[in-house]
């Protein structure tokens, strides 16, 4: 469903049960309302238009079609309609598959707000977020740069992250909780057939992080680690990737279950080192168009 589908949709159901609508009802109004730019809001009039549902006044203000069945005649509405996926999830997902060019690219907040059909201010936020995450830098007057993917750095990240998460699972250890490792075993889940999708709880590394008590691998995580993570979070959008990451969770949170402190060091450390298997074959496109590796 496009995010005009749902204004659509949404509305829809709103004016024939009656509910309350932005007031004044202006492309302005609803722009606001639903955090969106005006193109997603002019489509989604139209067709309220076309159903009959609302129509233009001659001061150019949309009003709720006279047409309307009265309130108490009107069948029990629709359940209002999900909205889409949210825009920083899709903006960030696609920037991550821009970022592995390895090349730096530059955005800008009109245009990427054009592109995602959300308002400006909606886009700024997003790339502020993207910003504190390391996936984009603010250039004065230039706008907004994308950090392209390297191997090297993606490699120098998981030896320090494995050394670091190592010592923090040592340090962990007396303030682990059975059931909160439990919890976050319960919810890494496999698929029961090849129509179920993979269920995966990544707070197993934070969990271990924070019950550390030690702000400088804190520190390194949250000024490095927010970056890669969003590049697994698309990895893992892989089924094969999503099966291997649950099964090397429940490796190591039924190892700790058991007190097997040896054997979750080593699940842990298998984990780290190799649950990257399509960022690991990435070459890109800057690096395939060196010099060095044509010669």
């Amino acid at each position: 469903m496009s995010i005009a589908e749902y204004i659509q949709q949404d509305l829809a159901v709103r004016l024939r049960a009656g509910h309350d609508l932005p007031a004044p009802l202006t492309l302005d109004s609803l722009a606001e309302h639903y955090q969106v730019s005006f193109t997603p809001v002019r489509t989604a009039i139209a067709g309220l238009i076309e159903e009959g549902l609302v129509e233009k006044g001659a001061n150019r203000r949309l009003n709720a079609s006279a047409r309307q069945p009265a309130a108490r005649t009107r069948k029990k509405p629709a359940p209002l309609p999900e909205r889409p996926r949210e825009a920083f999830e899709r903006i960030a997902n696609d920037l991550v598959k821009r970022s592995l060019d390895g090349e730096p690219v530059y955005l800008r907040e009109e245009a990427t707000a054009e592109e995602y059909a959300i308002s400006r201010s909606a886009i700024r936020n997003i790339f502020h977020r993207l910003a504190g995450a390391g996936m984009l830098d603010h250039i004065p007057r230039r706008g907004w740069r994308l950090r392209p993917f390297r191997r090297e750095d993606l490699q120098a990240f998981i030896e320090i992250r494995e050394v670091l998460e190592l010592k923090a699972l040592d340090l962990a250890r007396p303030r682990l909780l059975a059931q909160d490792l439990q919890k976050i075993l319960d919810g890494n889940r496999l698929p029961q057939s090849d129509d179920e999708s993979p269920v995966i709880d990544n707070s197993l590394h934070a969990y271990i992080i924070d019950k550390a008590e030690n702000d400088y691998i804190k520190g390194f995580f949250e000024r490095q680690g927010r970056y890669y993570e969003l590049l697994f979070d698309w990895e893992d959008e892989d089924r094969a990737t999503a099966i291997e990451t649950v099964e090397q969770h429940r490796d190591i949170l039924e190892s700790l279950l058991k007190k097997d402190w040896k054997s979750a060091q080593r699940a842990l450390s298998h984990h780290i080192r190799t649950n990257h298997p399509i960022l690991s074959r990435i070459v890109p496109r800057a690096e395939r168009n060196s010099p060095a590796r044509q010669r």
